[in-house]
């Protein structure tokens, strides 16, 4: 068996990555997702294959222009510890700074991994108030979750908000 090879998504791997989150979105790890919205948000997805298989995945979606948010970040559950969420989320920061962004958040309730990967717990706002204002006309979840927004409080997981500087 080989080590974890990282790509883009494509159209033809959305089942494989809908089946390695499902187990997460079951234990209440991971939000549940449509299968429409998987193919909307496909361009900022990875997968990592391990011989062909599709074993992970993760997307990097920009908020700001110098903030993006690590989103669905899951390994299949007979790869844990295999290196793949490692793969995955290496290449999503390698994204991110192609990109120029400069900031990366995610919400998690693997603050362990996210730790050795340099991540701190954030708490409050982390963005300017104007940006905060732009922000607010965004109707993505994901950018409610970071602003703390009270129409997804509480926490609609109960995760932990975590933040990367570049």
């Amino acid at each position: 068996m080989t080590g974890p090879t990282t790509r883009r998504a494509r159209t033809s791997d959305v089942r494989a990555i809908r089946d390695i989150v499902a187990p997460l979105v079951a234990r209440r790890r991971l939000v549940a997702k449509h299968a429409v919205a998987y193919y909307e948000s496909l361009q900022d997805f990875r997968v990592a294959e391990i011989d062909g298989e599709i074993v992970g995945c993760g997307a990097l979606h920009v908020l700001w222009d110098d903030l993006a948010e690590v989103r669905t970040l899951a390994t299949a559950p007979g790869h844990l510890g295999r290196g793949v969420g490692h793969a995955v989320l290496a290449a999503l920061i390698q994204d991110a700074t192609t990109l120029g962004v400069s900031r990366i958040f995610c919400l998690t309730f693997e603050t362990v991994f996210f730790r050795r990967h340099g991540f701190e717990v954030i708490e409050g706002q982390t963005v300017p108030g104007e940006v905060y204002a732009e922000l607010l006309r965004s109707y993505d979840e994901g950018v409610a979750e970071f602003l703390d927004l009270e129409r997804v409080k509480p926490n609609t997981l109960g995760n932990t908000r975590m933040l990367l500087t570049l």
